[in-house]
């Protein structure tokens, strides 16, 4: 199972939600999908501009999870 880590990375550089969504100009309930799992495809756009916003790499906001290790 694919994982976003918005979540983890917002945490670790003091910044919320609200703030990514102001940034990407994304609505708060479409993250959220991303954030859960409950979108079947992410545009390179906004993995971009994850990573842009998050000072990350595209490795760092995605990982692959083992469903039985959840």
């Amino acid at each position: 199972m694919i994982k976003i880590n918005v979540v983890e990375l917002l945490k670790k550089r003091g910044k919320t939600k609200y703030w990514l969504c102001q940034q990407m100009n994304l609505t708060s309930r479409n993250l959220n999908r991303i954030i859960r799992g409950e979108t079947t495809a992410i545009s390179f756009k906004y993995i971009e501009e994850m990573c842009k916003y998050l000072d990350c790499t595209p490795g760092d906001l995605i990982s692959v999870v083992n469903i039985d290790d959840e």
